[in-house]
């Protein structure tokens, strides 16, 4: 009788602490679950604004592009205005130097 009590009283506690370990295990389980499932979502919305800077830095990129393209063009332009300006300022020079030439002339006729 003694070791059938002392047999079931051993099983008991051992169901009891096992019960208890695997209440203990199961909450450590979730909290884990949780955690896992908190850092897909935080690596979810990572990926998600990555994504969006990336779109937003192409775009910059593009309009970078742009500006130094329409650079290009204003710098070339500037360049055809200022030798049309020197070439401007020489006709005007020369055209000044004839009507120097032809007062003179006017006043030596006088």
């Amino acid at each position: 009788m003694f070791w059938e009590w002392s047999l079931l009283t051993v099983l008991s506690l051992a169901s009891i602490y096992l019960f208890v370990k695997m209440f203990y295990f199961k909450s450590i389980t979730n909290k884990e679950q949780r955690s896992n499932d908190l850092m897909k979502l935080t690596l979810q919305e990572a990926e998600i604004l990555i994504r969006k800077y990336q779109i937003q830095l192409q775009r910059a990129l593009g309009n970078v592009d742009i500006l130094t393209e329409e650079l290009s063009k204003l710098r070339n332009e500037l360049k055809v205005l200022k030798t049309r300006n020197s070439k401007h300022r020489q006709e005007v020079d020369r055209l000044n130097s004839k009507i120097k030439a032809l007062e003179g002339r006017i006043d030596a006729l006088l």
